[in-house]
């Protein structure tokens, strides 16, 4: 197994290098992260562990790089920040987990065998989900409304595969968050339903019949009828 590590505190990336060398992983460190995304090659790794506060191109940034080019290496974002901004951004730009400095080897080892895991089980999707003039193109992680390409981010993307995958059955916020995010992280009352705006102002926005629907008091759906 090949892990990309970006941290730059020398001490902590040699710790973290030989810890997982008794793992038998190779452990590949960078210090930079501009630098790191001038050698990144996808898929070239099992897994990526990013600290974000780091020289040159922050972790988040790079993060969302490395999207750019390669969806489906598992990132893990390693930040000694708790703030939930800090981990609804990295969520938002491709990230599967996130884990908070300090922290023990033993439970960042637990994190990636998750991950790895998860990897490895093959995802039975479908091709393409239509709904109204609502195109989902799984494999490729695309979605189209009236035929024009709308640009979503990763966290976006999985929320209408969520509501999508439902087939017009109205899912509470608990079930979206549970759904959204692997792990759990302590979000506010209004979290899910920001998610749901951003979603409507790219999906609905511009179109006369509506397909992200609300059930008050019970949660959201997705259909072209009410």
């Amino acid at each position: 197994m090949k892990i990309l590590l970006l941290e730059d505190d020398f001490t902590l990336s040699k710790e973290i290098s030989a810890f997982f060398t008794t793992k038998e992983f190779e452990c590949i460190p960078y210090y930079d992260g501009s630098l790191l995304l001038k050698k990144y090659f996808p898929y070239e790794y099992d897994l990526i562990i990013l600290d974000i506060n780091v020289p040159g191109t922050n972790g988040i940034d790079v993060c969302k790089g490395i999207r750019e080019v390669d969806k489906k290496t598992p990132i893990i974002m390693l930040t000694a920040f708790s703030e939930i901004e800090d981990k609804l951004a990295s969520f938002d730009n491709g990230a599967d987990d996130y884990l908070v400095k300090p922290f023990h080897f033993d439970e960042l080892y637990a994190r990636i065998l998750s991950l790895l895991r998860r990897k490895e089980i093959p995802q039975q999707t479908e091709k393409k989900i239509i709904i109204e003039d609502l195109e989902i193109l799984e494999e490729e992680m695309k979605v189209f409304r009236s035929g024009e390409e709308i640009k979503l981010t990763p966290k976006e993307f999985k929320l209408i595969l969520i509501l999508a995958h439902a087939k017009g059955k109205v899912l509470s916020k608990q079930f979206i968050a549970d759904k959204l995010w692997d792990y759990h992280i302590e979000t506010n009352q209004n979290t899910i339903e920001v998610y749901i705006n951003f979603l409507r102002k790219k999906i609905d926005k511009d179109h006369e019949i509506k397909l992200i629907r609300t059930k008050i008091g019970y949660g959201y759906y997705l259909s072209n009828e009410e």
